[in-house]
């Protein structure tokens, strides 16, 4: 089962440039590790400084190869200067991760609101995605076939979800979420 390392670093606004480069440098070395599947980065909204990334591996053990790894220790310390509160980090797996409390609530959101906020996103995908690819599936009539239309719906629907809309969505409704 595939896993996700959900990391937050709360940067001190005098080094968000520094930052950026060494972020740049550690996800580089990241993707080197055996069962790197990807990244992806929150970046800090507006008036705030904190950065949320999310980096997929291939299993747990692949992930905490890389959490335990000389290379990362050796990294991290390079920016732990310009890091307020530290580098947080967890190791789940799904989609644990989106409704992880944050530091010093020590809440739980409940089932019912994270079944809430993940219907509410997407149902509405799968009204809106399907239409669009409809042209697709007129010119590359291969591509209408059982079961491969409905997994590239489902591909497509998935990434939206997971790369794009989820992680900002749950931290527009935090103060909700985790009440």
């Amino acid at each position: 089962m595939s896993a996700t390392l959900f990391i937050q670093h709360r940067v001190r606004r005098s080094e968000t440039t520094r930052y950026e480069r060494w972020l740049r440098v550690i996800l580089t070395r990241a993707a080197e590790y055996p069962g790197h599947q990807g990244v992806h980065i929150i970046r800090p909204t507006e008036g705030d400084n904190e950065y949320s990334i999310v980096i997929r591996f291939a299993t747990s053990a692949d992930a905490r190869r890389w959490v335990e790894s000389q290379d990362r220790r050796q990294l991290v310390s390079q920016i732990a200067d310009a890091i307020e509160q530290g580098d947080r980090l967890q190791i789940g797996s799904g989609i644990d991760f989106w409704f992880t409390p944050p530091p010093g609530t020590g809440k739980q959101a409940p089932g019912w609101k994270q079944w809430l906020i993940t219907t509410s996103v997407i149902w509405p995908l799968t009204i809106v995605v399907p239409p669009l690819f409809n042209p697709l599936f007129a010119a590359i009539p291969a591509l209408s076939g059982w079961g491969i239309k409905e997994g590239i719906l489902a591909a497509v629907i998935v990434a939206l979800v997971v790369f794009a809309i989820m992680p900002r969505y749950v931290k527009l409704v935090s103060h909700w979420l985790f009440r």
